[in-house]
């Protein structure tokens, strides 16, 4: 089984000495580093790029730099995908976006963990559980979604907080560790003015 495979399953693996891990972070970094170096106003370069990094985009794609991802074709977004500057997508195992899913600067999701035990954390080994996102959901600003977790359609998880558990669908979360603070209602169409 090759150190990929391993990662896949849900086993340790080595994700620092193994040589073909290493050439898939190379090009994905060579990559990321391109589509960094664009002007803001070239977004057919941009999109071309970030169709070369990411492993599937199903519609409009929208990302401000600067942008880092480990490998990028574990990363599939969904129809109308954004994220702000600064984003941040650790994919040794599968990353899934849902449709209409908005992120904010600074955030990070990273499929990444390391040993509790300091040989093998020294051997360089690693874990990687895959993060899913369904559809609808917008992370605030300084999310940080750790490996395994599943969050639910039609979420918002406030800035700042650190997702190490599920979240189920239609809720506000937020905070150290995340946690739902309510069900998202039909009032909630009523926070914020709209001109008429």
């Amino acid at each position: 089984m090759t150190e990929w495979q391993k990662a896949q399953a849900g086993f340790l693996y080595d994700a620092n000495y193994d040589e073909e891990l290493i050439r898939f972070r190379e090009k994905c970094a060579d990559l990321c580093y391109a589509f960094n170096q664009c002007r803001p106003s070239d977004t057919e370069r941009k999109n071309e790029l970030l169709h070369c990094i990411f492993g599937e985009i199903q519609g409009e794609i929208g990302i401000n730099a600067p942008f880092y991802c480990d490998y990028g074709f574990n990363i599939f977004a969904g129809r109308n995908f954004f994220a702000n500057y600064n984003c941040v997508i650790l994919d040794g195992a599968k990353v899934t976006f849902g449709d209409n899913v908005f992120i904010a600067p600074n955030c990070t999701f990273t499929t990444a963990g390391h040993p509790l035990d300091v040989e093998q954390r020294n051997q360089g080994l690693e874990i990687a559980l895959p993060i899913t996102v369904g559809n609808n959901v917008w992370f605030g600003a300084n999310v940080c979604v750790l490996p395994g977790v599943t969050i639910g359609s039609g979420s918002v998880i406030a800035a700042g907080s650190v997702v190490n558990r599920d979240i189920p669908s239609g809720v506000l979360a937020g905070g150290v560790p995340c946690r739902v603070i309510r069900t998202l209602t039909e009032q909630d169409r009523e926070k914020y003015p709209r001109w008429k």
